[in-house]
């Protein structure tokens, strides 16, 4: 059975968050990766080393992928990310643009939850 690009992108964003960075790129990104998080320069390896950093920064973080849709050749991941079991976290969405079956594109938007909100519904 085929991996649906959707089920490829939270692969990803599973290992790179459990802390296998180096692997999730290897086996998931092209070599000509690019990404447009716009605190590190666009290239695989600047955010290779942010997300390491991260990794062993957070050993306890937590990574619960919410939302998940596949159009073409994008997908959108919508997930609530924890730094520790203490946090409230964030919600992230990270787009992904592949090609030849692996992530070639990458964005990436967050907002922390906060810890009273008018909204009734939450952020999930």
């Amino acid at each position: 059975m085929n991996t649906s690009l959707k089920e490829k992108a939270a692969a990803f964003l599973q290992m790179a968050a459990s802390g296998d960075v180096r692997d999730a790129y290897r086996t998931y990104t092209s070599p000509d990766f690019i990404h447009h998080n716009p605190f590190f320069t666009g290239d695989a390896d600047s955010l290779i080393l942010a997300m390491e950093e991260n990794a062993a920064k957070n050993p306890h973080k937590v990574f619960e992928v919410k939302h998940a849709i596949e159009e073409g050749d994008m997908v959108a991941v919508h997930s609530h990310v924890k730094q520790n079991l203490d946090d409230r976290g964030a919600a992230v969405v990270h787009l992904f643009r592949f090609q030849n079956d692996v992530i070639v594109e990458l964005w990436d938007v967050g907002q922390p939850i906060p810890e009273n909100s008018p909204n009734e519904n939450g952020v999930f």
